[in-house]
């Protein structure tokens, strides 16, 4: 088989590899597509200290079942299919079903060093952690349930579904995907803030009103659209400077996500948590229900979907592609890699 391989911080090699077998238990799938994270990007230039040169990446993989492992029922070679990446072992299973992110025996495929992930043709996955797909659906939808279970899971951390006005900072593809989240909660009214012109006008088609923050102070731009402050604000960014607008764009006793990892560190206004009494809660992953509610719904093709996929690109072409992603190119969306060809 072909693979991505990391061969040293900033560099990436197509080399040939050798499929391992699955295992009882475990499927081997043929991987068609794969999506390029920011924690991929974060990880080819060394930024992130989770990724290991020599590794093969890759976490937002679909594919179709090439072979099953001894015990495996529920699952036919040809299927299509997605993986949640968490994998926690047999003897966790009882105690941390439904927050399996929580697991401190956890790992992360695509993160793991010694683990061959889905920027390879072939690669393996526990049954449990393969979830199968729709036949009609587009094939490289399977490729966005990932990042559409972090924005997911990152709504039900602040109970969106209860909210009536929300804003998200930050419109890269996670963002992007938690303007989808909210809309599955059933807000439509979304404001996403954003300074790149690309990516406002790609959440604009994804049906939320945008806003500019180097033209005006966030929360002056959010009164003035919906009239008040925001009931729940997600912030898809991650550093000081946007904690401190989703905090002072969020009306008191409202709710802040922190779903976005650009700094290790944050500097906040803790008065403005404790006088105005909002929370400010973490987000990372997700839970295996939060997983499959996302690939039921991209499951279902849901055209707006296609919007969040900016472009794809052959196996070949990746190396280039990560040194553009990292020197920041543009791209407004997602960019899969494709391995089926």
């Amino acid at each position: 088989m072909r693979a991505l391989v990391l061969t040293d911080f900033g560099r990436l090699e197509v080399q040939d590899r050798i499929a391992s077998e699955p295992g009882p238990g475990e499927v081997l799938i043929e991987i068609v597509a794969t999506g390029i994270c920011g924690s991929d990007i974060h990880g080819f230039t060394g930024a992130n200290g989770r990724r290991t040169p020599g590794q093969i990446m890759g976490h937002e993989g679909v594919g179709h079942v090439a072979s099953l492992g001894r015990g495996v029922t529920g699952l036919a070679v040809g299927t299509p299919v997605t993986f949640n990446p968490v994998v926690i072992p047999d003897e966790d299973v009882e105690e941390f079903g439904g927050r399996e992110q929580h697991s401190p025996r956890k790992f992360v495929i695509g993160v793991r060093a010694d683990y061959v992930s889905s920027f390879a043709q072939l690669m393996v996955a526990p049954a449990r952690n393969v979830i199968a797909l729709p036949g009609d659906m587009p094939i490289e939808y399977g490729a966005l349930v990932e990042p559409l279970a972090v924005a997911v899971h990152a709504a039900r951390r602040v109970d969106a579904a209860s909210a009536h006005r929300a804003l998200v900072v930050g419109g890269g593809p996670i963002g992007q995907s938690v303007v989808l989240a909210l809309a599955m909660d059933g807000i439509h009214d979304v404001v996403v803030s954003e300074t790149d012109p690309a990516r406002r006008a790609l959440v604009e088609r994804l049906g939320a009103r945008t806003i500019d923050p180097t033209i005006a102070p966030v929360p002056d731009q959010v009164r003035r659209l919906y009239g008040s402050l925001a009931d729940v604000t997600l912030d898809a960014a991650g550093a000081s400077s946007s904690v401190a607008d989703a905090l002072a764009a969020t009306r008191p006793g409202g709710k802040v996500c922190l779903v976005g990892m650009a700094s290790p560190r944050l500097e906040l206004d803790a008065f403005s948590l404790t006088t105005e009494e909002r929370s400010l809660v973490g987000s990372f992953a997700y839970s295996s229900d939060s997983f499959r509610a996302a690939a039921s719904w991209m499951g279902a093709a849901p055209a707006v979907a296609a919007q969040l996929i900016s472009r794809q690109v052959p196996l070949d072409d990746a190396p280039t592609v990560f040194a553009g992603l990292a020197a920041r190119d543009g791209t407004p969306g997602k960019v899969l890699v494709r391995l089926d060809h």
